[in-house]
């Protein structure tokens, strides 16, 4: 777990020296806004449609042998960047496609990565490795993001992107060297299930989720935050500039403090033993609270004060619904639901954006923050009134039939 976390952080910190470097490099080709924009939609959108394929690839794939083969695919992606950069020979059309092509590996990487990580660990153990994962991602991105600006500035746009190919590429080399723990989770493939292929399907992971009321909650409450509450970089950005009077380096500031939050937020998830869909709601619900105050803040430092708590709360929250999506699911389901949910956070992130601009034209910043805190507040409010009644009104009976495992009882409730 430990060679693993390392490698994690290193990948990380490539990743978004990429990410960086990305749409500076777009606006030097282009010198247009929309499409650095477009190249991040392009990216994102095989998740959309794919991330179910890249989930049963997952499921019926021995998943060591998945991660490593998609990590390397990617140095090659990236290598292949960088080449073209430093000869000069990277135009918008070839861009776009190896950010297609990224985007289509990563719907396998993904939820192989994630399982990969929890299989480090005994079984109890697994949400304090989502959260100490979740840490390493941070930091990642803080070192990341912190890199790229030295890196273009000293060695070029293109040494950038090497560096993420051999990031990668040390990923790769750490995988066959993993082993997992006593007590872990066994992944059960369709071959080693003695499964026909047919028992691995796309369908029976997309039925798993329709029916499981449990992961369909989760999926609204991190829904509706996602759209209305998250997007701190978009609102808080406003916000500052806006109504605060604060310049780019105030909000500098209030990232720097959103990323910090985060970190604490992750040391926090981390300590994580039953996480819950109840738990989630609850953050998510305080997360709202806090963004309605920041809303009404008369000044910078006021709002500087609430972004911590604010981030704090987020991070929390997110370790514990991937928690719970990680561990609800039947070992041999988890890459097709992680799947199912690529495609359904793809909606998010690529609509929420748009929605939330739509909110502050509309409303401004403040009220974007306001409403937004009250919709998040009211709906989770209300689905928490209607499970409660429906819990109450419909008696549980279970047959001999219908009787479930205790062992399944006493994952995330």
């Amino acid at each position: 777990m430990r060679w693993w976390s390392v490698a994690n952080f290193v990948s990380n910190a490539g990743t978004w020296m990429q990410l960086t470097v990305q749409n500076l490099l777009v606006l030097q080709i282009t010198g247009s806004a929309a499409a650095t924009g477009l190249s991040m939609s392009v990216q994102a959108a095989p998740a959309l449609l794919m991330s179910v394929l890249g989930g049963a690839a997952v499921d019926r794939w021995p998943r060591r042998l998945t991660a490593a083969v998609s990590q390397a695919l990617l140095a090659v992606i990236a290598f292949t960047t960088a080449t073209l950069v430093a000869l000069d020979r990277l135009d918008m059309t070839t861009l776009m496609v190896l950010a297609a092509v990224t985007g289509t590996v990563a719907t396998v990487d993904n939820p192989a990565c994630a399982l990969l990580g929890n299989d480090l660990v005994p079984a109890e153990d697994v949400p304090s490795a989502i959260g100490v994962g979740a840490l390493v991602f941070n930091a990642g991105r803080l070192a990341g993001a912190a890199l790229a600006g030295v890196t273009v500035g000293f060695l070029g746009t293109a040494a950038a992107y090497f560096a993420n190919g051999f990031s990668f590429l040390f990923v790769t080399a750490v995988i066959p060297f993993l082993r997992p723990a006593a007590g872990a989770v066994r992944q059960v493939t369709g071959r080693s299930a003695g499964r026909p292929k047919s028992g691995m399907s796309v369908r029976e992971g997309l039925a798993f989720f329709a029916r499981r009321p449990r992961l369909l909650a989760l999926a609204g409450v991190t829904g509706i935050s996602a759209v209305f509450g998250r997007n701190y970089g978009l609102t808080l950005a406003v916000l500052v500039t806006g109504p605060l009077a604060g310049g780019a380096g105030a909000f500098g500031t209030v990232s720097t403090v959103l990323a910090a939050g985060g970190i604490v937020g992750a040391v926090l998830g981390a300590r994580l033993r039953r996480p819950s869909v109840r738990l989630v709601g609850a953050l998510a619900a305080g997360g709202a609270l806090l963004q309605i105050v920041a809303g009404l803040s008369p000044s910078l430092a006021v709002l500087l004060v609430l972004v911590l708590p604010m981030a704090v709360v987020e991070s929390v929250s997110d370790t514990a619904g991937t928690a719970v999506l990680q561990t609800d699911p039947p070992a041999h389901l988890r890459g097709r639901v992680l799947g199912v949910w690529g495609s359904v956070g793809t909606v998010w992130s690529l609509g929420g954006p748009p929605a939330l601009g739509l909110l502050m034209e509309l409303a401004g910043p403040r009220g974007a923050l306001i409403t937004g805190g009250v919709i998040i507040a009211a709906s989770i409010a209300s689905g928490h009134v209607l499970h409660r009644r429906r819990t109450l009104a419909t008696p549980v009976t279970l047959s001999s039939k219908d009787a479930v495992p205790l062992p399944a009882l006493q994952t995330a409730a």
